[in-house]
C-alpha cells in the first residue's frame, strides 16, 4: 500500500475522454443552443489548453464509442475510434478538436466517424489498452464518460453485462471512472445502467455520482474542472491530540499566485534545451571546490563561527513534522491582523491512519457548533521551524447544480509571534469633521458591490497566454483579452451623480485642480544649476583597522568597502558585501 501510495505522488496525471458519438449527441437545444457533443469538444478544448499552461506532462486521450468507422491499435473493437493516443498535450491536438467545433465539425465526425452501433464494453477495453501500453509511471488514471444515453446498448443484457465486467477491471486498476451525462429530453436516469460503472466517491471532497444532468456549457464545463483537477497534498502529517492520539491530515494550497513560466534557455544551432551547472570556485586561488570542501559560517562576538552541513540542519531541527493542539479559543480572539501568510487547508487522510475521517469529522462539527477554534504547533516539514496556527472550521456548502463550492475541513491560519508584530509610529493627520465623514459614508455605499476572486482574471497572464496560444496554432491575431481590473467609469459617475462634487466642496480648497502640475522648485544659488554629483566615500585606513578588530565591518555600506578593498589594495573576484568583508578580514588578519 505504501509503495502504491508513493507511486500516486511521483508519477504523472492521466485522463481519458470517451465522449458518446451516437446521433442523439448530434441533436441541438432549444432556440439554436449547441449540442451536446459540440459542448462536450469546447470542454475537451479547454482541459486541453488548461493542462498545456499548468501540466504540461500531464498525458490525455480522446476517444469515440458508437462510431462507424473504427480506428484502434490493430482495429480490435468495432465501433471504437482513438482520435488522440496517451499522450502530452500540443497545438497539433487542440486544432484537431476545434476543427469537430461548430456546424462544420458536425460534418467533418459524421465524414470521419459516422454512427453506428455501441459497445462500452468494447470502449472500456480499448481504453485499458491504452493505460497498459503507456511506460511512464502514473500517478492518477481518471476516464470520463460523456454521453446523453442512460442506456446505451438499449437493454442489451450480454452487452451491459461485458460493460459491467470490464469497468470493475479497470477500476482494480486504479483507473478511476466519471460520468458526465448530458441532457436529454425526458431526464437521465442514471440507476438504469451507469451506476454500476462509474467509481464510489474518493472521499467527502468528490462530486460522486450527479443525479441531475448537464444542461449548460457552464456547468458541464464547472462539473469536469472539479473533477481534473488535482487535488495534491502539499504535506501529509499527523494531529496529535494528546496521549498518542493521532489524527493523519493533509495540508492542500487553496490559492497559489500564478506567474508566467520563466523563458527556457535554447541553443542557437538546434534549439534545444540548455542545461546550466553551477559550480564553486575559490575566490584567491580559483580552483574548483568540492561540496565537502564548503563550510557555513557566522561571525559571532569578534569570532567566525564554522559549521558543517550536518550541524547547520541538526540546529534548524526543532522536532518532528506534526501538528500539535495546544488548545481552543473563541473565534472572536481571531483578528484580521493576525494574518502573516496565505492559510492552507487541513483534510484527514483516512488511508493513513484508520478512523481520521471519523474523528475530524467529529472535531470539525463540535468547533463548528461552538464557534472556537483550534490553537496547534504545527511543523510542516522536517527542519521547518515551528509555527502557532489556528484552525477555523469550514462546513461544506454546494450550489444550485449540487456542485461543492466549498469542501468541510479546517482552514488552517498562520499566526505572528510577538517578534513579528511591528509597533508603528504613525503621523498624526488632521481629522475630518463629522459632516465630511458622513459625505464619504454616502459614497462608499453607492459603490459597494459583491467582490469574488474567481471574477476578475490577471490581465498580464491572460495577455501572454493568448499570444503563445495564437503562435502555436497559427492564428490571424490573439484573442481580445477583457481587462477585468479597470475601473467602470461611466457606471461609478452615474451611481454617484452630484456626491463627488459635493464631497470636493467640503474637503478642498475653492478652484483646486488635483490634475494641475505643481510649481517647479527654484534651484539655489550655490547648486549652479549643474547635475548633483556624487559625494565621493573617503573612509581612513584606520578607521577600517578599528572594524575589523571590533568585528562592525557589516555596518559599512558596500560603497564604503569597496573603496577600502581598493586602499589595501585587495583584489576580489565579487561584488557581494559578504565578499568584500572576507576579502578584507583576509588581508589585514594575516
Amino acid at each position: 500500500t505504501q509503495n502504491y501510495r508513493e507511486e500516486r505522488l511521483t508519477g504523472r496525471d492521466s485522463l481519458v475522454f470517451l465522449v458518446d458519438a451516437s446521433k442523439e449527441m448530434f441533436i441541438k437545444g432549444e432556440d439554436g443552443a449547441p449540442s451536446n457533443f459540440d459542448m462536450t469538444m469546447q470542454v475537451v478544448r479547454t482541459v486541453y489548453t488548461s493542462k498545456i499552461i499548468s501540466s504540461h506532462r500531464d498525458l490525455i486521450a480522446l476517444v469515440f464509442y458508437g462510431t462507424e468507422h473504427s480506428k484502434n491499435p490493430n482495429d480490435t473493437f468495432k465501433h471504437v475510434y482513438v482520435y488522440h493516443d496517451l499522450d502530452e498535450p500540443g497545438a497539433k491536438r487542440v486544432q484537431d478538436v476545434d476543427a469537430l467545433r461548430g456546424e462544420k465539425g458536425a460534418k467533418l465526425a459524421a465524414e470521419t466517424l459516422g454512427c453506428g452501433p455501441s459497445s462500452l464494453g468494447d470502449a472500456l477495453w480499448c481504453c485499458a489498452n491504452l493505460y497498459s501500453d503507456i511506460k511512464l509511471r502514473l500517478s492518477h488514471k481518471r476516464l470520463m464518460i460523456f454521453t446523453c444515453r442512460e442506456q446505451p446498448h438499449g437493454g442489451d443484457n450480454v452487452k451491459d453485462r461485458q460493460a459491467r465486467t470490464k469497468a470493475s477491471d479497470l477500476k482494480e486498476t486504479g483507473v478511476v471512472i466519471d460520468l458526465i451525462h448530458l441532457m436529454k429530453p425526458g431526464g437521465f436516469d442514471v440507476s438504469l445502467f451507469f451506476r454500476d460503472i462509474v467509481s464510489p466517491p474518493e472521499d467527502e471532497s468528490e462530486l460522486g455520482l450527479q443525479l441531475e444532468p448537464c444542461e449548460k456549457l457552464d456547468d458541464l464545463q464547472k462539473r469536469v474542472r472539479a473533477k481534473e483537477q488535482k487535488k495534491r497534498a502539499t504535506a501529509r502529517i499527523n494531529l496529535c491530540l494528546g496521549d498518542g492520539l493521532n489524527v493523519a491530515v493533509g495540508l492542500y494550497a487553496t490559492a497559489v499566485t500564478a506567474r508566467k513560466p520563466p523563458p527556457v534557455k535554447l541553443y542557437r544551432e538546434s534549439n534545444e534545451a540548455v542545461r546550466s551547472k553551477t559550480r564553486t570556485f575559490h575566490t584567491q586561488t580559483g580552483s574548483l571546490l568540492l561540496p565537502s570542501e564548503i563550510k557555513k559560517a557566522q561571525t559571532y562576538g569578534k569570532k567566525q563561527i564554522e559549521m558543517e552541513k550536518d550541524e547547520v540542519d541538526f540546529i534548524k531541527k526543532f522536532d518532528d513534522p506534526g501538528l500539535v493542539l495546544m488548545g481552543f479559543k473563541p473565534m472572536e480572539k481571531l483578528k484580521l491582523h493576525h494574518h502573516i501568510k496565505p492559510s492552507v487547508f487541513l483534510y484527514p487522510e483516512e488511508g493513513e491512519i484508520k478512523g481520521s475521517a471519523c474523528l475530524f469529522s467529529a472535531l470539525l462539527k463540535k468547533c463548528s457548533e461552538k464557534n472556537v477554534y483550534a490553537l496547534c504547533r504545527c511543523i510542516a516539514r522536517r527542519n521547518n521551524p515551528p509555527r502557532f496556527v489556528a484552525l477555523v472550521p469550514q462546513n461544506e456548502e454546494v450550489d444550485d447544480a449540487k456542485v461543492q463550492i466549498n469542501p468541510p475541513g479546517f482552514n488552517v491560519i498562520y499566526l505572528p509571534y510577538a517578534d513579528d508584530v511591528r509597533t508603528l509610529d504613525l503621523p498624526r493627520c488632521t481629522s475630518a469633521s463629522q459632516e465630511q465623514v458622513d459625505k464619504m459614508k454616502d459614497i462608499v455605499t453607492k459603490l459597494r458591490f459583491k467582490y469574488k476572486s474567481d471574477a476578475f482574471e490577471n490581465p498580464v497572464i491572460q495577455k501572454h497566454y493568448r499570444n503563445l496560444e495564437a503562435l502555436a496554432l497559427d492564428m490571424m491575431a490573439p484573442e481580445e483579452v477583457e481587462d477585468l481590473i479597470m475601473p467602470k467609469v461611466e457606471q461609478i459617475d452615474r451611481r454617484l451623480g452630484s456626491l463627488v462634487d459635493e464631497f470636493k466642496n467640503l474637503v478642498y480648497p475653492a478652484n483646486y485642480n488635483p490634475e494641475s502640475k505643481p510649481a517647479a522648485k527654484r534651484k539655489t544659488a550655490d547648486s549652479g544649476g549643474g547635475a548633483e554629483k556624487k559625494p565621493k566615500v573617503e573612509v581612513s585606513m584606520d578607521q577600517i583597522k578599528v572594524h575589523v578588530q571590533n568585528g562592525t565591518l557589516g555596518k559599512l555600506t558596500v560603497p564604503v568597502l569597496k573603496e577600502a578593498c581598493k586602499q589595501f589594495g585587495v583584489r576580489t573576484t565579487g561584488t557581494k558585501k559578504q565578499e568584500l568583508i572576507d576579502a578584507l578580514m583576509d588581508q589585514l588578519s594575516s
